[in-house]
């Protein structure tokens, strides 16, 4: 017995089945598919005793474009990069360059709100946010009676 996998979407042209193949597979091509495909960047989240790291991975961003805000508990970083060379147009084809993203963070209550601070070096940008004294875990050795 043979098993033929059924596509009604292939299936329901059947006045010209090349018009379909065609269309699907320019928009199925992966150059087209990664340009439609929103993206944000690639995150690491770290704690330690006394604070909270947040790394983004932007290459190609300056530390202007970014604008970072805190409301209530939650952290938000916003980029946004416009690429405009209109001086000696001496292109042929170009495609307009335009960056923008949006990352939101539920903090923990544990944060101490006046201590977060980002900086921007070699296309990640890292946030440090510390914790509030009483929520930083102080270890000490229990003796067994």
């Amino acid at each position: 017995m043979t098993l033929v996998k059924f596509n009604p979407a292939k299936n329901a042209s059947s006045v010209n089945p090349w018009f379909t193949d065609v269309f699907e597979s320019v928009f199925n091509d992966s150059l087209m598919t990664d340009r439609l495909v929103s993206r944000v960047p690639a995150v690491n989240i770290a704690e330690t005793e006394a604070d909270f790291q947040i790394e983004l991975a932007v290459p190609g961003m300056q530390k202007e474009d970014f604008k970072i805000a805190v409301d209530k508990n939650v952290l938000t970083i916003n980029a946004e990069k416009k690429s405009e060379q209109t001086e000696g147009k001496k292109y042929s084809k170009r495609e307009y360059n335009y960056t923008s993203f949006v990352r939101s963070f539920t903090l923990p209550d544990t944060i101490d709100h006046s201590k977060i601070e980002a900086a921007y070096t070699d296309g990640i940008l890292k946030l440090t946010i510390a914790k509030k004294e009483e929520a930083k875990v102080q270890s000490r050795e229990i003796a067994v009676k």
